[in-house]
């Protein structure tokens, strides 16, 4: 090996250690360095050591150097991440449903990577914090990859779209038959990935599981529907779409005991106008895609709130209380 490739091995090793074995709380000698050096074959002078200190932070790495006694301790200061927020993408990586158990681990694993090997313990406890089920579909991952290239290269897209059943199976729909929509966005809403797309056959924008996604294929056809989807409004969607389920769109006036404001709020957001109504009861009016899943959301709140407008919403509500009632008789 000559001596400017055992320089320049030297360097990546330096930078390793100390990106994998410090940190604030773990700060290494000079000698510390010089042994761990040594098993990787390498040797380092005390002034070469520095030298190469001084390059490292040239380069960019943060490299914190402190007295110690009558010596110094070297440890990596600034990371492209800490570990707070480290912490924050393992739990969000282990809580979503859309990320299958096995491609968790492999991500956790990456990200316990970006910090030293003593923060990553912290990291590793937190995958049990959270036992949610996952989807099984592997593919997912390639799924999302091609809608996002599918978006940016302005082409629909061709599917086959799945279901369980009783079995536990995923089955095809529509006896197999391919769709074919033309995608616009990812939306991520209540632990699922889904796809929002202009579908042409029914002129309409809809929205698809990523996870029952199947046999995904861009084609070469350009993308049509843009004039209806800049009409979508995406921020509001999840807000007034119960669950992801269809239905027709209201705007539906809803009363409620003024102990739910925080659960009328964090629903529906801030800039809902609450508008005062007998004694300690509020109303608000909000667009809506009416559904069994909003009749649900309602429902599961309890009697301080209720729907009173339009009339025809109220009757949908009491006639889906009078079949679940009968349910139960």
């Amino acid at each position: 090996m000559s001596k400017n490739v055992s320089n320049k091995l030297r360097l990546l090793y330096l930078q390793k250690i100390l990106e994998q074995e410090s940190d604030d709380n773990h700060r290494l000698t000079r000698s510390q360095i010089e042994t761990k050096l040594a098993r990787y074959g390498v040797d380092a002078e005390r002034k070469t050591l520095y030298n190469d200190i001084e390059m490292l932070r040239l380069f960019g790495v943060e490299v914190i150097g402190e007295p110690l006694g009558k010596s110094y301790v070297y440890y990596i200061g600034g990371r492209l991440f800490e570990l707070p927020e480290l912490k924050l993408l393992v739990d969000a990586v282990q809580a979503s449903k859309f990320i299958t158990t096995s491609k968790s681990r492999k991500l956790i694993k990456k990200l316990t990577a970006l910090t030293s090997k003593h923060e990553a313990k912290q990291l590793e406890r937190q995958v049990f914090v959270v036992n949610r089920a996952k989807v099984e579909n592997e593919k997912i991952y390639y799924s999302v990859d091609a809608l996002h290239n599918a978006i940016s290269s302005d082409v629909r897209v061709r599917f086959q779209y799945t279901q369980w059943t009783v079995d536990k199976e995923m089955k095809v729909k529509k006896g197999g038959e391919y769709y074919e929509v033309s995608p616009f966005a990812l939306l991520w809403d209540h632990e699922n990935y889904y796809l929002i797309a202009y579908e042409g056959g029914d002129d309409k924008i809809k929205h698809y599981r990523v996870d029952k996604i199947k046999d995904i294929k861009l084609t070469a056809t350009a993308r049509s529907g843009y004039e209806i989807f800049k009409k979508h409004d995406m921020p509001s969607y999840t807000r007034k779409t119960f669950g992801m389920f269809h239905g027709n769109e209201e705007n539906v006036g809803i009363c409620f005991h003024e102990s739910l404001a925080g659960v009328v709020i964090d629903r529906f957001g801030k800039d809902v106008r609450l508008s005062r109504a007998e004694e300690g009861y509020y109303t608000i009016t909000v667009p809506i895609v009416v559904s069994m899943q909003f009749f649900a959301w309602v429902i599961g709140i309890g009697a301080e709130m209720k729907i009173v407008s339009p009339p025809h919403v109220v009757t949908m509500m009491r006639d889906a209380l009078a079949e679940l009632t009968k349910v139960y008789e």
